[in-house]
């Protein structure tokens, strides 16, 4: 039986560790070719190498399936547009991008530098929107060229973007910003039939191992934060199967998912025809919050 993505080309970012590899491999199994790109730093964005990316695609060659290494950075302009050329000129085309990469510099706001609020904005925000515009420029030129694309973005937001999580300022911030760019390019590339949707994902990996406390399972029993576990909903969001899904955020974590509707008006007051005096307004702010439910808390 064919895979669920068979011959379909997928670029991965951040994918030799924890769910980026993941991502990889169950892609891989179900068929499709695969770039895995990833620098090769540790959990802050330092240092940097190749192997851990070849690593994974040397695991997929094995499992019988076509895979290359990428080691470019995502949040360079021209080393994104490479990693979207090499799936090209490896593969022949391009069908889905993951956008996985992402690193952590968590600190309270009061004591955050501004080289940690950069480079987690850089690596996520940029390096988000890099492969994105890349990737578009080629699906647009294909429609041009009289091809029809048939083409999936799938990014990764945090509920720490979407509900606010203290000591992750930047990562909370990059992380929403993700979620809100990934309602607008399902937007604008809906005419492309491209498609365009996020997921939260939660696992135990590298980023979040000091975040989640650790259980101790039986060898039989299901764990709920294997980051393999994120993977299935991703590679259906890749297949030809979503064409229908698109401008959606998914949540994928703890054995369940989710969705979510972004922002949403949780009250109103009835149009009025003068300007309210700022004293007045103590009464109409206890009224728009008698009308909304308590903010959501991560966790």
């Amino acid at each position: 039986m064919a895979g669920l993505c068979e011959g379909r080309v997928v670029v991965v970012t951040g994918g030799a560790r924890g769910i980026g590899r993941e991502h990889c491999l169950l892609f891989a199994k179900e068929g499709a070719k695969v770039v895995v790109n990833d620098l090769g730093g540790d959990v802050a964005g330092d240092g940097g190498e190749l192997g851990p990316a070849q690593a994974v695609a040397e695991e997929i060659k094995a499992m019988g399936g076509e895979a290359v290494a990428n080691g470019d950075d995502v949040s360079d302009w021209d080393g994104a547009g490479n990693m979207i050329q090499q799936a090209v000129d490896t593969f022949g085309g391009l069908d889905v991008l993951v956008n996985n990469a992402g690193i952590l510099r968590d600190k309270m706001m009061f004591n955050m530098t501004i080289d940690e609020w950069d480079a987690v904005i850089k690596v996520h925000l940029r390096g988000t929107f890099c492969p994105m515009r890349h990737a578009a420029s080629f699906w647009r030129q294909n429609a041009k060229d009289g091809n029809a694309n048939d083409a999936r973005i799938i990014n990764t937001t945090s509920i720490s973007g979407l509900y606010g999580n203290p000591g992750q300022l930047n990562y909370a911030a990059a992380k929403a910003g993700i979620a809100a760019m990934t309602v607008v390019a399902s937007r604008e590339l809906a005419r492309l039939n491209i498609t365009c949707n996020a997921i939260s994902p939660g696992a135990m990996t590298r980023m979040t191992e000091n975040l989640m406390p650790k259980r101790d399972l039986a060898a039989d029993q299901f764990d709920s934060q294997d980051p393999a576990n994120i993977s299935p909903l991703v590679v259906w969001l890749g297949s030809a199967e979503s064409k229908d899904v698109s401008g959606r955020v998914f949540e994928t974590m703890n054995g369940r998912f989710g969705i979510y509707n972004g922002w949403e008006r949780a009250g109103r007051t009835d149009k009025i025809d003068r300007r309210y005096d700022p004293k007045e307004l103590g009464p109409v702010v206890d009224d728009l919050l008698s009308q909304a439910k308590p903010l959501q808390k991560v966790g």
